[in-house]
C-alpha cells in the first residue's frame, strides 16, 4: 500500500511532540494559495490540473523542508488509503472525491502536508498536539515563505491572497483547535457555547470538520473571516475565545463533579467494563467510551500515561484504520469485532478507576 510508511511512521497527532493535556487535543492552521497564471482548480481542465500538480511535486518536493516527505496522487490510492488520510486529518473529503489531477505532500512525521488541486491550488496545513498555536503558525509561516519563493502566488494589494472562494480572501487562513468538551455535553451547555462562538465569528464542527458529527464530545472550533485581519489578530481572537471555552469546560466539570458525580461514576465504570470485555464496538460508541476515559484521566482516576493512549485511539479506532490493520476492506460487522479486540489489548492491564473518599476527584 502507497501510505503504509506514513501509518507505520510516528506521527504527530498520534505520537505528539508536546505531552497530551487536558481539554485541548490539537491545533491547526491552514493556508489557501493558488499559483498565477493557471485557473483555479473548479474551473481548470484536466490537462491544466495535471500540469499544475506536477509543477507543484517537482517544486514542493525540492524544498530541503519537504525533501523527505512522501508525495502521492489520489488517483493512485485506493479508497481505503483516501479514508485513512481523511482520519488522520491530512486530506479533506473534498480532496478525496476530486477526479483527476490531483495529490497531497506529507511529511514523515505528519505535522506537515499540502493539498495540491483540492477548492485550491494549494492547501499548506501545519498541526500540532496540545495548545500549541506558537509552534504551528511559525511551521506553516516558514513553509509559506520558502514556497512563495519557488512559485508565483495570485495576489492582490486590495483583496490578498486570491482564492477559489471569496471567504478565504485575504490572509487564506484558517486556524483551528480540536477540544474534549465533555463537561459542556454533560451539562448540555454546547448549544449555548456553540450560538456564543458563531456571534464572535467563529465556527463549531464536529471531529471531521464541515458536516461531521461531534462524537466523543470532540469539537473542532475555527475563524470564519480572513479579510481585513492580519494572520497574528486572528490567531489571538481566536486564542481568547479558545481560553474562554477552556475555562467554561473545567467550571462545567467542577458542576458535575459537585452535583452528578455519582452519575459520572457509574457511567465511566460502565465504560470501562465494556472496553475491558465488549466484542462488538462501533466507531461511535468506542468513541464516546474513550471520552468518558480520557475524562476519568483528567480527574485523577485513571493514571496520565493512558491519555497519550487515549488520543492515539481516537484515530486509530476509526473504521479506515480499522481496515487498514486488516489489510483490506472488511464488513461493518468485523469492522466491530476489530475494534473491540484493540479495546479489550489496550484497556486489559487497567485495574480499576482510582476512586478514593468520597468520589472523582477526591
Amino acid at each position: 500500500m502507497h501510505i503504509l510508511p506514513l501509518i507505520e511512521a510516528k506521527s504527530e497527532l498520534t505520537d505528539g511532540g508536546l505531552p497530551p493535556e487536558p481539554i485541548v487535543l490539537s491545533t491547526r492552521i491552514r493556508l489557501a494559495r493558488n499559483i498565477s497564471p493557471f485557473s483555479f482548480p473548479g474551473w481548470a481542465s484536466e490537462e491544466v490540473r495535471e500540469e499544475v500538480l506536477d509543477k507543484c511535486i517537482q517544486t514542493l518536493s525540492a524544498l530541503g523542508t519537504l525533501s523527505s516527505a512522501v508525495a502521492l496522487r489520489m488517483d493512485a490510492l485506493s479508497a481505503l488509503e483516501k479514508q485513512v488520510l481523511v482520519e488522520r486529518h491530512l486530506v479533506s473529503r473534498e480532496l478525496t472525491e476530486s477526479t483527476g489531477g490531483s495529490g497531497v505532500i506529507i511529511t514523515p512525521d505528519q505535522h506537515l502536508s499540502i493539498m495540491v488541486n483540492e477548492e485550491d491550488h494549494l492547501r499548506l496545513q501545519a498541526v500540532r498536539s496540545g495548545f500549541n498555536f506558537k509552534t504551528a503558525w511559525s511551521d506553516i509561516n516558514t513553509l509559506d515563505t520558502v514556497i512563495e519563493g519557488e512559485l508565483d502566488y495570485a495576489f492582490s494589494s486590495d483583496l490578498g491572497y486570491l482564492t477559489a472562494c471569496p471567504t478565504n480572501l485575504g490572509t487564506g487562513m484558517r486556524a483551528s483547535a480540536m477540544l474534549h468538551l465533555p463537561g459542556l455535553v454533560i451539562q448540555e451547555h454546547m448549544e449555548k457555547v456553540i450560538r456564543m462562538v458563531n456571534q464572535l465569528g467563529m465556527a463549531v464542527r464536529g471531529l471531521f470538520g464541515e458536516g461531521s458529527e461531534a462524537t466523543g464530545s470532540i469539537f473542532q472550533i475555527s475563524n470564519q473571516q480572513t479579510l481585513g485581519e492580519t494572520e497574528e489578530s486572528i490567531i489571538k481572537r481566536l486564542v481568547n475565545i479558545l481560553e474562554a471555552i477552556v475555562e467554561q469546560e473545567q467550571n462545567a466539570r467542577q458542576m458535575v463533579l459537585e452535583t452528578k458525580a455519582a452519575k459520572l461514576l457509574d457511567k465511566m465504570g460502565r465504560a470501562l467494563g465494556i472496553l475491558q470485555n465488549g466484542h462488538l464496538l462501533s466507531s461511535e460508541e468506542a468513541m464516546n467510551l474513550l471520552s468518558l476515559m480520557r475524562l476519568a484521566v483528567d480527574l485523577g482516576l485513571l493514571d496520565e500515561p493512558y491519555r497519550a493512549h487515549i488520543d492515539r485511539l481516537f484515530i486509530e479506532t476509526q473504521p479506515g484504520h480499522i481496515q487498514f490493520t486488516a489489510r483490506g476492506e472488511i464488513e461493518p460487522g468485523q469492522r466491530d469485532e476489530q475494534r473491540a479486540r484493540r479495546m479489550r489489548e489496550e484497556f486489559r492491564r487497567v485495574d480499576g478507576l482510582r476512586i478514593s473518599g468520597g468520589g472523582a476527584g477526591a
